[in-house]
């Protein structure tokens, strides 16, 4: 008895003759993905397939329940053909955001609609043992209320951030305790397998499905949180470089500074130009003795966050909106010098800063037009995120499926 597609999905020894009709199978896929419902007869000049392999093919994933017979469509003469298109509750996919304070977590279905959100869980991010396994029982948790089969479930995105090499699983920066591939820790701890991958490369990838991207194939996408990252799509692909360690540009060494980076060096594009640099400026101030409203909420400076400060930015707190420009200003430097690199069709902002909207995005758009090739800048959009928070989970979402079913 022939296998079913799942079932050569998680397969290790699928060879020969099988293995040629499951990467048809995948074409096929492919082809609803991203296409949507469509006839035989398109699916056959898409494919350069012959109409009884198209048939057969279809037939089979409808036997497998991931493609469906949605009926007779209008024909301009003779038969009317027969459309067809993926069953959206037939597979699933996790995504999973992990944040440094926080989760967002979702639930997409085949057809890349989102079926359950659980945003702002909740956590503490930290490189411990005891910081993994929790960040592991809340992913336990979400899938246990969920009310689909967890076997329908097939894989989990997990967005974080660090030196990820998506290929492999490892996380160089983060819960690099043991010899396996962090990827296999998490999947042997929920029971579903895991695919890793940089926050900032999911959430471009997100962005770039939806439909804040009108046509532009080369788009760079800036996480602007504590620190920045940073995911380049090129030609409509994502861009990983040769170990998958593209986008790190919080640490260009932009700035002549004594100030010391996570990373270990001096003057790099984070220490003036990131959420860290922000709430450190800020704290500095308040000591100072420069007054805001945050001081009669939060009974010392150490005790205000990077989302306390863009909330009174947006509640028209003079000394946040003073700062965030400074940090716009710094960062637009940056994106200046990206565009002179990459030239790049469009360029996206996202990320906590980006909550900050004309506050941070003017700044940066002003030092743009100053540092940059006026003759580069003149072709590249700047726009903020659409996806805002769910731009990592919608990304992560979509790249397992790609993963699994597509590539």
């Amino acid at each position: 008895m022939a296998k079913t597609f799942f079932e050569e999905l998680n397969s290790a020894n699928v060879t020969g003759v099988a293995y040629k009709n499951f990467n048809l199978k995948k074409a096929a896929l492919a082809y609803f993905a991203n296409k949507g419902n469509a006839t035989i007869a398109d699916m056959c000049k898409e494919l350069g397939l012959s109409t009884p392999k198209v048939a057969n093919l279809v037939n089979d994933l409808i036997n497998d329940g991931l493609v469906r017979d949605y009926g007779k469509i209008e024909s301009t003469g003779g038969r009317k053909p027969n459309l067809y298109g993926l069953v959206p509750d037939s597979a699933f996919f996790i995504g999973v955001d992990v944040k440094q304070d926080h989760l967002n977590l979702g639930l997409s279905d085949l057809n890349k609609n989102l079926v359950k959100t659980v945003e702002a869980l909740p956590y503490e991010l930290d490189n411990t043992k005891e910081s993994l396994e929790q960040l592991c029982v809340l992913i336990n948790n979400f899938i246990d209320d969920l009310t689909v089969p967890r076997e329908k479930i097939l894989g989990i995105g997990i967005n974080i951030s660090g030196r990820i090499n998506y290929a492999t699983g490892y996380n160089y920066s983060l819960f690099y305790f043991d010899e396996e591939p962090l990827s296999k820790v998490i999947a042997a701890k929920v029971g579903i397998r895991v695919f890793l991958e940089n926050d900032s490369r999911a959430m471009a990838y997100g962005e770039f499905c939806s439909d804040i991207v009108n046509g532009e194939r080369d788009v760079l996408f800036l996480n602007l949180d504590y620190g920045i990252g940073m995911g380049v799509v090129i030609d409509g692909k994502l861009y990983y470089g040769k170990s998958g360690y593209s986008g790190e540009v919080g640490h260009i060494p932009l700035f002549d500074n004594e100030i010391i980076c996570h990373c270990g060096k001096k003057g790099c594009m984070e220490t003036e130009a990131s959420g860290w640099a922000l709430v450190r400026m800020f704290r500095q101030k308040l000591q100072a003795g420069s007054s805001s409203m945050l001081t009669r909420t939060h009974a010392s400076p150490d005790d205000i966050h990077l989302h306390d400060i863009i909330n009174a930015a947006n509640h028209d707190d003079m000394l946040a909106i003073e700062l965030i420009a400074k940090i716009g200003e710094n960062l637009g430097r940056g994106v200046a010098l990206l565009i002179n690199i990459f030239n790049p069709e469009l360029v996206i902002l996202g990320g906590s800063l980006a909550a900050s909207q004309d506050h941070i995005r003017l700044p940066i758009k002003s030092a743009m037009k100053k540092y940059s090739l006026s003759l580069v800048s003149n072709d590249t959009k700047l726009r903020m995120s659409l996806l805002g928070e769910r731009a990592g989970i919608i990304g992560a979402c979509l790249l397992v499926r790609h993963k699994l079913l597509i590539s």
